[in-house]
């Protein structure tokens, strides 16, 4: 048994340092160098349909609401995102992606679908969730060291 969580802990800490570092090259490398992978997420966080509020967008990103309308207004002046006043609230304000952002949040998507279709690639369905379960536990865990740190703040 604790040779396997040594190899698990591995493979989890060296996959997130890769897809990471991939994700900051393809960025510095591509016609959207302008942008950082926290800036990436942020726009994976608004999402590509529909507005979302501030709030549910730091939420999304486990961040401050002050420390998300920093990211928002830089990501407004490239040209990535942009505020939408509803018409019957004009106090409301939903985030929203421009043409540009969901081009780039189109081709971050894709390497995501590529990643977890190579990750399932040859499994069987009992395989598949075997891993769903598992990918399950560790989202409860770091859901529940998460929602623990907003309690001690």
């Amino acid at each position: 048994m604790s040779h396997s969580i040594d190899k698990v802990n591995s493979y989890l800490v060296t996959i997130f340092n890769e897809v990471l570092g991939i994700e900051e090259e393809a960025l510095r490398t591509s016609n959207f160098s302008d942008i950082s992978i926290k800036e990436m997420h942020t726009i994976e966080a608004i999402g590509m349909y529909g507005e979302h509020t501030s709030s549910e967008v730091a939420k999304k990103l486990n961040i401050t609401a002050g420390t998300l309308s920093v990211a928002i207004n830089t990501l407004v002046k490239k040209g990535y995102v942009v505020r939408i006043r509803l018409e019957n609230d004009r106090r409301v304000i939903k985030l929203g992606l421009t043409k540009k952002g969901k081009l780039i949040y189109r081709l971050h998507d894709k390497f995501h679908k590529q990643m977890v279709i190579r990750t399932i690639e040859g499994m069987g369905d009992d395989e598949v969730d075997a891993l769903l379960r598992g990918l399950d536990n560790l989202h409860s865990f770091l859901f529940e060291l998460v929602e623990n740190i907003g309690e001690r703040d």
